[in-house]
């Protein structure tokens, strides 16, 4: 059975897997990229070097995942057996981090550093994790949403796809973050990885593959390496123009996000910092999903300077804000340009695709979007922290944390979003 649409639209079924898919995927990665730098944190090292690394790690595995998944899946023509035994799979390797403890580990292997066998454990099972969802998300569901999505819709399909992380992190700000702070993390990773897991099953029936699909020419391994060809870029300078901009977003992104949730509780103190997340998650939220119909109708490329100036305010005000109100306000600004500068992005992406190379250039998104800024945000990030040297003590141990100046550099960066911006709009206008 094929995939139908409703008149120029999309139908039920195809928004059901966009929602479903999209939403548990993205919850799979909050865990990755924010609960899991928490778990290391608070059990086995502060050292925010150990962090990064393990983002940094993550990514490479990721991109090269993608990279090849996605021109497996392009040149057998089928989307979903990745997308559904990826899923499966990826559960499975979620629901083991909890049993990773310096305890746990010492039991096994007695040995003298015990903190760092655990943490280089817990760093290849995140490159494990990593490799299963990327293939299964970046590669394969990726790929399928270019299939089933055209121009006119994208702007709006691209404004939910763009909610889902944030979405995904008020779900579990809600019902597990006290899981977390009470540290139950064994029953977190497990029931977050169960539904991962139904999700793939699900899959199975919700995704079907295009019978129009376009298979690329040549060798699998040249098909794979294609996009990184000089020639390449030069026949689609505007897909590594929207990718140029994607990777200075996503470096400015990574340099605090992943410390966003430690800066939270140990530098402002706030309690309630699952609140601030909750209100400026969900407002976020509905701001992207009005955007949307505004993208497709003013333009993407002239939407993404005054989004980027959003995000960009909001980072600055982060800097100054210490309160629980003023932190939601900030954050609000924050969060809605943040979501802002992506749909945009996204959307840019998929119309400059080539349509017999869609999971390819999921491949290429991988190294722009997810490989570039998590190899340079996260250790710029850690740089900050450990420049400002800012401490506190929990039961007598003195630990780093971070300072707001993780947001001006975050907001340094984002300037350079203008150059590939003002191309675009450029290119656009001739």
């Amino acid at each position: 059975m094929t995939t139908t649409r409703v008149g120029s639209g999309l139908s039920p079924r195809i928004w059901t897997a966009l929602v479903v898919l999209g939403f548990v995927g993205q919850l799979a990665w909050t865990v990755e990229n924010l609960y899991l730098n928490v778990f290391v944190y608070d059990t086995i090292s502060d050292d925010p070097n150990v962090i990064a690394t393990m983002v940094a790690a993550s990514a490479v595995t990721a991109t090269l995942s993608t990279l090849l998944i996605g021109a497996l899946s392009d040149r057998i023509g089928r989307r979903r057996i990745f997308i559904s035994g990826g899923y499966l799979l990826w559960g499975l390797a979620t629901a083991t981090f909890g049993l990773l403890t310096v305890d746990t580990v010492e039991n096994i292997a007695p040995v003298a550093n015990v903190v760092l066998v655990t943490a280089i454990s817990v760093i290849a099972l995140d490159c494990l994790m990593s490799l299963l969802g990327a293939g299964a998300n970046d590669a394969a569901f990726q790929a399928w949403v270019t299939d089933v999505t055209e121009p006119r819709n994208r702007g709006r399909v691209e404004s939910v796809l763009a909610i889902m992380p944030l979405v995904s992190m008020l779900a579990i700000f809600a019902g597990f973050d006290g899981m977390t702070r009470a540290g139950h993390w064994q029953q977190f990773f497990v029931i977050i990885g169960l539904i991962i897991a139904v999700v793939g099953v699900a899959a199975w029936f919700l995704v079907d593959d295009q019978p129009t699909l376009a298979k690329p020419s040549g060798s699998y391994l040249r098909a794979a390496l294609h996009g990184l060809h000089p020639r390449a870029v030069r026949e689609n300078p505007g897909l590594y123009l929207a990718l140029s901009a994607w990777a200075i977003w996503g470096i400015s992104t990574q340099v605090f996000l992943p410390y966003l949730i430690i800066y939270l509780q140990r530098y402002l103190e706030i309690e309630g910092y699952a609140i601030v997340l909750g209100v400026v998650l969900t407002g976020a939220s509905i701001v992207s999903v009005l955007g949307g119909r505004l993208i497709d109708r003013i333009g993407k490329v002239r939407f993404l300077l005054p989004a980027a100036a959003i995000y960009g305010t909001g980072l600055l005000l982060m800097t100054v804000v210490r309160d629980m109100v003023p932190v939601i306000l900030a954050g609000l600004v924050m969060m809605s340009g943040f979501m802002l500068v992506l749909a945009p992005i996204g959307a840019l992406v998929r119309d400059h695709t080539p349509r017999e190379r869609a999971g390819h250039v999921q491949g290429l998104r991988m190294v722009f979007a997810i490989l570039v800024p998590m190899l340079v945000g996260p250790y710029l990030g850690a740089a900050v922290i450990k420049g400002a040297n800012e401490h506190y003590e929990e039961l007598g141990v003195v630990k780093q944390v971070p300072t707001p100046a993780i947001f001006l550099t975050a907001a340094a960066v984002l300037l350079l979003i203008v150059v590939p911006a003002l191309v675009l709009r450029r290119r656009e206008a001739k």
